[in-house]
């Protein structure tokens, strides 16, 4: 099980027009089909330990500065998986994200069938609106690069 960076290969236009950051990594699972549904669930729906306290010091950290610590969302209720609201699905791609005063981002999801082996790929893209979402992006890439890897994993060995 290897997990790859590769170059994006998503409508940028079309999921966040502007997008100033774009990475991708991709896994190859065999023996498993999967849709771009389950993919996002194995991803998000469990985070390991390590994760969880990472998001709880973001969250105390950015929640000062009015950042938002979840895209959850009275005003615009639907479909979440993890704290991402759900923005388009097909059986092939799952589109999360939320907007912010700081940045805008976009996980999209997409999974490749051929035959029992699944290709899952996950794309970020972000736009940042002001020096805070420069900022916040320059200091949180690496450890998104760390949980974006592990995140990936997860959907292997949920398979």
């Amino acid at each position: 099980m290897t997990i790859r960076e590769i170059t994006p290969n998503v409508d940028r236009d079309r999921w966040l027009a502007g997008a100033d950051f774009a990475d991708a990594f991709r896994i190859t699972i065999d023996g498993a089909v999967l849709d771009a549904r389950t993919a996002a669930e194995r991803m998000l729906g469990h985070s390991p330990w390590w994760m969880a306290a990472l998001l709880k010091l973001r969250n105390g950290l950015i929640r000062p500065l009015g950042l938002k610590t979840s895209g959850a969302d009275a005003r615009r209720p639907g479909p979440m998986i993890g704290m991402f609201p759900v923005i388009d699905e097909t059986p092939g791609q799952l589109v999360l994200g939320f907007d912010d005063k700081h940045l805008d981002f976009r996980v999209l999801v997409d999974v490749a069938t051929v035959g029992a082996t699944s290709q899952v790929t996950a794309t970020t893209l972000v736009q940042t609106h002001n020096a805070l979402g420069r900022i916040y992006l320059t200091v949180i890439t690496p450890f998104h690069r760390l949980v974006v890897k592990a995140t990936l994993r997860q959907v292997a060995v949920t398979a």
